[in-house]
């Protein structure tokens, strides 16, 4: 009987980090939306007084979806070019 030559190792996918392996390798996610993030939040804080359906509402509703599109395609990225870590 020959003994295996691959290593066995675990990875945990978590919230704080992208991955964190059994060996204590931890992979971090994409930190360059925080900024984007922040100016999420304020353009949702500075929406929320404005009247519902006006011309200025749509505008900052627009904007709001082109930064939540902007996250999710930096999001995406992050676990596209991490993809080859987890053999997927």
């Amino acid at each position: 009987m020959t003994e295996k030559s691959v290593d066995v190792v675990g990875v945990d996918l978590g919230v704080k980090s992208l991955a964190t392996l059994s060996t204590g390798e931890v992979f971090e996610g994409a930190k360059s939306y925080k900024k984007l993030e922040a100016k999420l939040s304020r353009e949702q804080y500075l929406n929320r007084h404005k009247v519902v359906y006006s011309s200025n509402w749509k505008k900052a509703q627009l904007k709001i979806a082109q930064l939540h599109n902007r996250i999710a395609n930096i999001r995406k990225d992050t676990l596209h070019k991490r993809a080859y870590l987890f053999g997927s």
